[in-house]
């Protein structure tokens, strides 16, 4: 019946790992325990057991708690579209696009749901371990705020503040938030910690004591630098980046302006024979890469002519001819067809653009949305496929008679005549490990042994692990009401 609210100076200073490794921390001190994020803007989200979806940070946060997601875990979840719109997620189901001072006329309503979505969580658990967004200090958008300080206030929760000291002005923005906030809303501030320190904390004592004469908040700790952060899903894609440099085989990456669901390149960054590219905006695909993936998108046709913006589509069809392998992933496969069709303006503007033509399928966008956690079987190989479906459209064609995999017994996906192009809505497909080694072994990717489950849950100990040893966890346990 208790909870405590993880607050941050700023967006990406690191709440999403901070929550983490108290969830399993304080599962490994016995206490049932869920995350809780009221509202989330990503694009990269989960399937829940109950047939929603919510940010993967809290998919993320869920496991560390040794919990399936359910859409409570993030009742309000925000999915760019455009630089100025956004798809609303509610408890789950999409209920609607609004451009952002629409939204914001609309938030105060939307406190009911996030309360009541808080609610159940604070009546199954012994505790709640809630992540704010963005920041508190941003106080042009306090009135009708349901992420900070708005929702800490409406359900009475204890926040700690999170600073970043690497990307610089730690002090600023601790003592700075203070100084911003209204006093009511500061007087619900315990404490504050510092997080991404590199090199020897105590070079910072004086810093620490500083925060903590000025703003008389109670301090919990300095958290070095979490090296193991990057085997863990990422929420946000500006975080994606290149695997590391091997002489493996280069897989290379399109980084679409609305790259969704991106997560689903965690498992091939992890396997030692492989070397994946993010390619950026302006970047040529690399020529000696053996297979390109077109990855989820937020906005299909908006991220099919921005990736002919960046000719990318020329060199996609070089790379066909040079006899290179493509993969295309929900709206990464819609584009690779003939023609997508959008009659009714589900992703904006209603209208039609000719694909890539790379598939022998076309795909008319529907009202429909799929929300899907799917156990397939690879078509070729027969392997176990576990993964998920969220997309809308439909998509047909000659080339689904070449299905990727069988769900349910239905064929889905759609792969070329000479077997090099490959469509499939199914995301999560690389955490098969089975499948990922016979797929990777078509490429000439020697086995590796990786187990990306048993990665991550060795990743999630490993967070706990450093968070205790640095961290005052049973001060910041025992602050939660």
């Amino acid at each position: 019946m208790k909870a405590l609210m993880i607050q941050g100076c700023g967006s990406n200073v690191g709440k999403s790992m901070l929550v983490a490794g108290l969830c399993r921390a304080a599962k490994r001190r016995g206490l049932s325990v869920a995350p809780f994020k009221p509202q989330n803007m990503s694009n990269n989200a989960a399937v829940t057991a109950d047939g929603g979806e919510i940010g993967r940070a809290q998919a993320l946060q869920a496991l560390a708690c040794g919990l399936a997601p359910i859409v409570d875990m993030n009742p309000v979840l925000l999915k760019p579209e455009s630089d100025s719109g956004a798809q609303v997620i509610v408890q789950g189901r999409r209920t609607g696009t609004l451009r952002a001072r629409d939204y914001a006329k609309r938030k105060p309503e939307l406190l009911g749901a996030v309360l009541d979505s808080f609610g159940r969580l604070r009546d199954a658990h012994d505790l709640v371990i809630v992540e704010g967004a963005g920041s508190p200090a941003e106080v042009n958008l306090r009135a009708g705020d349901i992420a900070n300080m708005g929702f800490a206030r409406a359900a009475d929760v204890p926040v700690v503040l999170a600073g970043d000291i690497d990307r610089g002005g730690v002090i600023a923005q601790i003592i700075g938030t203070q100084a911003v906030i209204d006093p009511e809303d500061a007087a619900m501030v315990e404490g504050f910690l510092v997080n991404k320190f590199r090199g020897d904390p105590r070079l910072f004592d004086d810093g620490y004591r500083l925060i903590k004469a000025r703003t008389g908040w109670r301090g919990f700790g300095v958290l070095p630098w979490f090296a193991q952060a990057h085997l863990l899903p990422a929420e946000d894609a500006q975080d994606l980046a290149s695997g590391p440099v091997t002489d493996g085989v280069l897989i290379a990456c399109l980084m679409l302006s609305r790259i969704a669901n991106f997560d689903d390149l965690d498992p091939l960054k992890a396997e030692p024979g492989v070397h994946l590219v993010m390619v950026a905006p302006g970047q040529p695909i690399p020529a000696e890469a053996r297979l390109v993936i077109l990855p989820g998108s937020k906005s299909t046709r908006g991220d099919l002519a921005f990736l002919r913006a960046q000719g990318w589509d020329i060199d996609l069809a070089a790379h066909i001819r040079r006899g290179g392998h493509v993969l295309g992933i929900c709206g990464g496969y819609q584009m690779l067809g003939r023609s997508i069709a959008d009659p009714e303006g589900q992703e904006g503007t209603a209208g039609f653009d000719s694909g890539l033509g790379h598939l022998d399928v076309n795909t008319v966008m529907t009202p429909d949305k799929r929300l899907a956690r799917v156990t397939a079987q690879h078509a070729a190989s027969g392997l176990t496929v576990e993964g998920y479906e969220i997309h809308i459209g439909r998509t047909d064609g000659a080339d689904c008679a070449r299905p990727f995999a069988f769900v349910e017994g239905r064929p889905e996906g759609a792969i070329s005549a000479d077997g090099r192009i490959t469509g499939s809505y199914l995301h999560g497909l690389f955490s098969s490990d089975a499948f990922r080694a016979a797929y990777l072994a078509g490429l000439g990717v020697a086995a590796s042994g990786h187990a990306h489950a048993a990665t991550v849950e060795a990743t999630l100990e490993a967070l706990a692990d450093h968070v205790e040893a640095h961290l005052d966890v049973a001060g910041l346990l025992g602050l939660a009401r």
